[in-house]
């Protein structure tokens, strides 16, 4: 645990790693590596870490209830994710998919993607609930933080907030928006699109415009932005949905463009 909570130690195993396929030829999620990558770009062209900046240059200036690195005094107000719950058959049907001897080798892409020569699946959902993940602030998972938190930094991603300026500037959110990878995902299967750095959830939630970028948490937690619409959303659970997947988003998130657009 200790291990994978440290972006530095990532970053250093996965440049000894020989790709699983020829680079730009396919794609697959990486739930624990892939911001450590981009982290160890960060941090060669800047000398900083990217919890470092995002601390100065994000979560700061605009006040965010969301945090790369969870100070300790902030530590009674976390709340531990929980297991999810499941009918017996729903449950028994997971297993037999993701658990049973052979349902997943661990030296599969799936099974390398989740650390599944280590980890089961309620011990990715029970990550977060270390304090070393949360105190180094892991990128691709040790993020800590509130709905609010969550929508707020999507906000400032598009649109002044609190008369803070966008994060982002017209050309950079052109490109994040822009749709980069289609197809199969190798890890996730059909249902992940993506943009760059975001999954581009305009593919996923017909509501929203092509230009929507976001992502979603193994809990259930899931935030976007919608550059065209104006619209950002934040949803977190306190209990995991069952098999990774919270089917109430696509209910809240269409809600919440109905109202902003009755409003508007």
């Amino acid at each position: 645990m200790a291990e994978l909570a440290d972006d530095r130690l990532i970053a250093k195993r996965m440049a000894g790693q020989r790709p699983l396929w020829r680079p730009g030829s396919a794609y697959g999620y990486g739930g624990f590596v892939t911001f450590a990558i981009v982290g160890e770009v960060v941090r060669r062209v800047t000398g900083r870490s990217i919890q470092e900046l995002f601390e100065e240059r994000i979560r700061s200036p605009y006040g965010l209830d969301l945090y790369l690195g969870l100070p300790e005094a902030l530590e009674p107000r976390y709340l531990p994710v929980l297991p999810w719950q499941a009918a017996p058959e729903q449950q028994a049907a997971f297993e037999a998919n993701w658990v049973a001897p052979g349902a997943i080798s661990p030296h599969s892409i799936a099974g390398i993607s989740y650390n599944f020569s280590f980890f089961q699946p309620a011990d990715v959902l029970d990550f977060p609930n270390h304090r070393i993940v949360r105190a180094l602030g892991q990128a691709s998972g040790g993020g800590v933080g509130s709905a609010r938190g969550l929508a707020a930094l999507y906000a400032a991603a598009i649109s002044e907030v609190d008369g803070q300026a966008p994060l982002l500037e017209p050309e950079t959110l052109a490109e994040f928006s822009m749709i980069h990878s289609t197809g199969k995902d190798l890890v996730g299967g059909e249902r992940a699109q993506y943009a760059l750095g975001f999954k581009a959830v305009g593919m996923s939630y017909p509501f929203l415009s092509a230009n929507a970028i976001g992502h979603d948490g193994s809990a259930g937690s899931e935030a976007f932005a919608d550059p065209i619409t104006g619209v950002a959303y934040g949803y977190t659970r306190r209990r995991a949905a069952f098999g990774f997947h919270a089917p109430e988003n696509h209910r809240l998130a269409a809600a919440v463009v109905r109202a902003a657009t009755a409003i508007a």
